[in-house]
């Protein structure tokens, strides 16, 4: 690749620059521009129409990075900006084609987090996320888990979808309805997280001090509130080998030789190849969450009796 270019991308023209430079050991900022716009069309569903935060990696994922939230003013027009805060009003950028994630790769970003809400009805998410953070590289544990974690949802007649996020755990994502805000999704979150916990205390803990974890997965509840976030599928993570947050299947979370870093910028394409993505359909089955409420009441009721 040349070192400068002007490309066309859906109906945008777009100066792309420094294509050459080291974004990782071994991969170049060209190949990260190549992956998000040939991923785009299994992405965009995700990402469309939600408030997007950036890590940004200038000089390489090497080198001090830097969080985005705010959409700079040099932003084209084109790229959509979602207001959204409580006192402080934050402009997001967000994401509708290929040539959104191309520019955003252009500056240098590398992580794509994702809030939970759709700009909509950004107090209603249509995500519950558990995030299941192991102590150390301790995967079969956090496997064991996630499917004890699947078992307890489906009990109380949800969804549950699951997403190696690319560094050391996984995320376990549950479709709503939208008819709950942050506020009760989150409580709910905490209750099942707690329920779980209270019935394997030694494998894992809710504890947000990390001195207090020991060496137990930590169920972290905490992408459920308002104006936070959690990594995109297929968002490229910045650690060495550029891996991927995968959603992947329930059959190949049980693999014995899967890893949360399994996938990367180059063979998530051949997994794809294989199979459909298995998120492809998810926000079509979100459920409320007052049947399930009312299970998880009857759970906590006969723990104490």
């Amino acid at each position: 690749m040349s070192n400068k270019i002007k490309t066309t991308v859906g109906s945008h023209r777009i100066e792309l620059t420094n294509l050459e430079k080291a974004l990782f050991p071994g991969i170049s900022k060209g190949e990260l521009i190549r992956y998000y716009l040939k991923i785009a069309p299994v992405m965009l569903p995700h990402i469309k129409d939600r408030p997007l935060s950036f890590q940004r990696f200038p000089d390489g994922i090497n080198a001090e990075g830097f969080y985005q939230k705010q959409a700079p003013s040099a932003y084209p027009e084109w790229i959509k900006r979602i207001p959204l805060g409580v006192k402080d009003i934050v402009d997001y950028a967000s994401a509708d084609s290929a040539a959104d994630l191309v520019y955003f790769a252009q500056q240098a970003v590398i992580v794509i987090h994702t809030s939970l809400a759709r700009a909509d009805k950004p107090h209603n998410p249509d995500l519950l996320v558990f995030d299941l953070d192991p102590p150390a590289d301790d995967f079969g544990m956090v496997k064991k888990t996630a499917l004890q974690m699947r078992a307890l949802l489906e009990g109380l007649d949800l969804k549950c979808y699951v997403k190696l996020t690319g560094s050391r755990g996984v995320h376990l994502a549950v479709p709503l309805d939208r008819s709950w805000d942050f506020g009760l999704v989150n409580s709910f979150a905490d209750r099942v997280a707690g329920l779980y916990q209270r019935k394997h205390p030694d494998e894992t803990t809710v504890e947000i001090s990390k001195a207090k974890r020991g060496n137990r997965i930590f169920i972290d509840t905490n992408r459920n509130h308002f104006a936070q976030t959690a990594v995109a599928p297929y968002s490229v993570r910045a650690r060495e080998g550029a891996p991927v947050a995968a959603p992947i299947t329930w059959g190949e979370l049980s693999n014995a030789d899967i890893k949360p870093a399994q996938f990367n910028i180059e063979n998530i394409f051949d997994l794809l190849a294989n199979r459909a993505d298995p998120w492809a359909d998810i926000y079509r089955h979100g459920l409320p969450l007052k049947r399930a409420e009312g299970l998880l009441q009857s759970l906590e009721n006969s723990e104490k009796s």
